[in-house]
């Protein structure tokens, strides 16, 4: 009787155990990069509220509270759960958005505030803008590596096809 599995072991964990993080995940770039842009996000919006450049503060906290859910979505595989919903694509345009926004106030931060932690969020937002852009860079390639798969390179187009076709 103790040779037999377990059924309820090949299911998720209801629960707490649920929660609990994939280490592959932690440790592969896409862990990293999601890290590092919790990481920064978190010390932009600090040196934000810190500043005379406060109403800047908004961009850099949705941007945490997103990279957080990010995170958590992928170490506990919560996005596997939702098949329909295209995870890489809303993460990629999480990251275009953040690296355009965390670089145009970056600038006016560094340009038009003078404060030290003023600059400091600017300093932090450019390296946050190199991060958000590393990560949608790889982001696209993957994308495009799983479009590329749907159709054979030699195989042409379905519009060329029926242009040929003979039918009136």
């Amino acid at each position: 009787m103790g040779d037999m599995a377990d059924p309820a072991s090949d299911r998720q964990q209801p629960g707490a155990l649920g929660l609990l993080l994939n280490k592959d995940f932690i440790a592969s770039r896409k862990g990293k990069l999601l890290a590092a842009e919790v990481v920064l996000t978190f010390i932009t919006f600090v040196c934000f509220v810190a500043s005379s450049a406060a109403v800047f503060m908004t961009a850099p906290l949705v941007e945490f509270l997103m990279a957080i859910f990010f995170y958590f979505a992928y170490s506990t595989k919560f996005n596997e759960r939702f098949k329909d919903f295209y995870w890489p694509l809303v993460d990629f345009l999480r990251c275009v958005t953040a690296s355009i926004i965390y670089f145009i106030i970056s600038i006016i931060s560094v340009s038009k505030y003078s404060g030290g932690a003023s600059s400091a969020a600017g300093v932090f937002g450019f390296i946050a803008t190199i991060i958000f852009a590393l990560d949608f860079y790889f982001i696209f390639n993957d994308l495009a590596t799983f479009l590329k798969q749907g159709r054979a390179p030699d195989e042409e187009p379905q519009a060329a096809n029926d242009s040929d076709s003979d039918s009136d």
